[in-house]
């Protein structure tokens, strides 16, 4: 049986060659094949000695899950397709800016959690993704972005990335797929890899205040919260996990966090509901909230996909709820869309995910999970 080399980080890569008989600089040697080079082929890794390169072919891959469709949006943002097995796949998105390349990745085939706003949220939950399955996405869209922009098909090492932030903010809820989701961190910050900042690398949750903490401890990045209202009747509704986490809790997890993040604050996402979440009473509400915390806001407007009741706030109501937060002297970014013409905004990444669960037990099971860790 073969092994996938994307499974591992650098610690995991010396184990491999420990086991293997051999030392462990040949770690560092072949990560940086993998994931600096974006190279799959251990024939091309030449710096390595033929013996080894042939026992890799024997008893090793580098498989990340493959691209099943890649579609342009007007705007320049992209979206790639990753088949993950058993008739599922999950979604990726690049998000090109002046100043950064964005890449937002998935943890999960679905989500158990539920959201009601949410498109993957409604579509059920299959599995949590592998390390591969979540690094391939990372690896394949870098080579593809990278052949794009050298049609020669050489990848410098030296190169600058096009990929400057990953924001695992795509299907799942990382947290509850802690273990992958952080090895895979571990590979996107290590100089041999990626080497990326951890100001650069952005963990979303809906609040798993278990896994936060847990998450500070391990691997501190930058962390966005799914927040969505100001108050626990309203999110019960919103964020179901809330009824598990309510706000008081997560308030505290977050100011726990701040201990150890590398930034000293705490994004809170919040989407703009028409009349749901969006008076002006309810920004003085968040505002009161959120006071003991240091954070800024980002205020998501609504995309909707079929079948959903919510509408998006009209931009008035979104410029004057983001007043009221920079009145008390908030920063607050209102996110422009993007992607829309190719469902790839935020919250409309649905994927092809068979439902094999029931969503509530599942919900339940994932819970008590991070409960037991």
């Amino acid at each position: 049986m073969t092994v996938n080399l994307l499974d591992f980080d650098a610690a995991g890569l010396t184990d491999f060659f420990a086991e293997q008989g051999e030392k462990s600089f040949r770690a560092r040697q072949v990560l940086r094949w993998i994931h600096r080079c974006g190279q799959g082929d251990f024939a091309a890794m030449t710096d390595i000695a033929k013996t080894l390169r042939a026992k890799l072919m024997a008893v090793a891959v580098v498989a990340p899950p493959a691209i099943v469709s890649d579609r342009l949006a007007d705007d320049g943002t992209r979206k790639f397709l990753f088949d993950v097995g058993g008739g599922n796949a999950v979604e990726t998105v690049f998000i090109p800016e002046d100043d950064r390349g964005t890449l937002c990745i998935s943890t999960q085939a679905g989500c158990a959690l539920d959201c009601s706003f949410c498109s993957t949220g409604k579509q059920g939950f299959n599995r949590n993704l592998t390390v591969a399955e979540i690094i391939g996405q990372l690896w394949q869209a870098n080579r593809t972005l990278e052949a794009d922009r050298d049609r020669d098909g050489q990848l410098a090492e030296d190169a600058e990335r096009i990929i400057s932030n990953v924001v695992l903010m795509g299907m799942g809820e990382p947290l509850a797929n802690f273990e992958n989701t952080v090895t895979a961190l571990r590979l996107m910050l290590d100089d041999n890899a990626y080497g990326l900042s951890r100001r650069r690398v952005t963990v979303s949750t809906s609040g798993l205040v278990p896994a936060i903490d847990r998450l500070r401890d391990e691997c501190p990045v930058a962390l966005a919260v799914s927040l969505h209202a100001p108050n626990d009747a309203l999110r019960d509704e919103l964020v179901p996990v809330n009824r598990k986490y309510p706000l008081r809790e997560l308030m505290a997890a977050c100011n726990r966090y701040l201990e150890k993040a590398p930034r000293d604050f705490v994004t809170f996402e919040y989407v703009m509901l028409d009349g749901v979440n969006d008076s002006d009473a309810q920004a003085r509400e968040l505002l009161a909230l959120t006071r003991e915390v240091p954070r800024k806001f980002n205020l998501i407007p609504f995309n909707p996909f079929p079948g959903t009741s919510y509408r998006r706030s009209p931009a008035p109501r979104i410029r004057r709820f983001a007043e009221i937060l920079m009145e008390a002297g908030v920063v607050t970014t209102t996110r422009k869309t993007r992607g829309d013409d190719i469902d790839a905004a935020c919250g409309q990444l649905a994927g092809q995910v068979l439902d094999k669960t029931r969503r509530t037990a599942r919900r339940t099971i994932v819970l008590n999970e991070v409960d037991a860790r």
